[in-house]
């Protein structure tokens, strides 16, 4: 009796450039050598979208025969809206065994993650309880070389469909802009503690009304090995887990043991005096003594 072979995994694709941009272009000519793959994106670029979705207009979901041989959709909506209508209208009951978003034109490592509509897709993915991985490109550059960045976006999925990703959490991958040097490798970080300095230009329009451009630049605060900036700095490919659980622990910690949040007494009724007692001297309650609880 024949064998059947087995399955091949399930990899939705999504992004936040467009479905036309180079870079899923570059992620979908990977992904087909992995396994059957399934493409929702943005009919339009979406950059900076970050985690928005739509909601009080409708979405379009339309087939689009971009990719030969492949199941592609444009979508009207955002990074996040993508990734929903595959998994609830495209896909149905089938679960995808690994979804990828990108390769996005830019970097998205530091505080540029919670901009990022490219890592919104992988986190609404995250989110959805589906593995995911966000790839971006160090290079805003029009022409961008996305050649390079194929063997380890190959190694880094084939990685996660082997071993898996931890629950709740997306990968957020930053490769190196195109050089000389070949990429020294593949580093798990932390992210950077580095954010933007924003200024805002004033300037007119032919009307004399005024409007703003948002200009500003990258500062780096963080100057510690173990986070993305430094591989990239470094010509490694950082890897950093996010989760969407946004709590702050050490922050949490911190306010319990120094925050007072007991509801504060009643006031006293207008006219009703109060007992006059020397501190410390209060009447013991039901179960206590003088010295304190029972």
């Amino acid at each position: 009796m024949s064998v059947p072979a087995p399955a091949k995994p399930l990899i939705l694709i999504s992004n936040d450039d467009g479905i036309t941009a180079p870079g899923i272009a570059t992620l979908v000519r990977v992904m087909r050598r992995l396994g059957e793959v399934v493409v929702v994106a943005p009919n339009s670029p979406q950059s900076g979208m970050g985690h928005a979705i739509t909601i009080g207009k409708p979405l379009r979901l339309d087939p689009n025969p971009i990719f030969e041989g492949i199941e592609a959709y444009e979508c009207s909506g955002t990074p996040a809206d993508c990734v929903k209508l595959a998994k609830h209208q495209v896909l149905k009951d089938r679960r995808p065994d690994l979804v990828v978003s990108g390769i996005n034109h830019g970097s998205n490592s530091a505080v540029n993650v919670l901009y990022s509509g490219t890592m919104s897709a992988a986190i609404e993915a995250a989110i959805e309880g589906l593995p995911a991985i966000g790839f971006s490109l160090c290079d805003y550059g029009h022409d961008a070389d996305f050649s390079h960045a194929e063997e380890w976006v190959e190694l880094l999925a084939r990685q996660a469909l082997a071993h898996g990703i931890p629950a709740g959490t997306a990968l957020n991958v930053n490769i190196p802009k195109k050089s000389d040097q070949p990429i020294a490798g593949a580093r798990l970080c932390r992210q950077a503690r580095a954010k933007w300095q924003e200024e805002f230009d004033l300037r007119h329009d032919p009307y004399k009304r005024p409007y703003y451009w948002l200009i500003g630049a990258f500062v780096n605060e963080d100057q510690r090995q173990d986070t993305d900036e430094y591989a990239l700095a470094n010509n490694y490919v950082s890897i950093v887990p996010c989760q969407y659980d946004l709590t702050s622990q050490a922050g949490l910690q911190q306010m319990q043991q120094t925050w007072e949040l007991s509801a504060a007494p009643e006031p006293a009724t207008a006219g009703e005096a109060l007992p006059l007692e020397a501190p410390g001297s209060a009447t013991p309650g039901p179960g206590e003594t003088a010295a304190g609880l029972g």
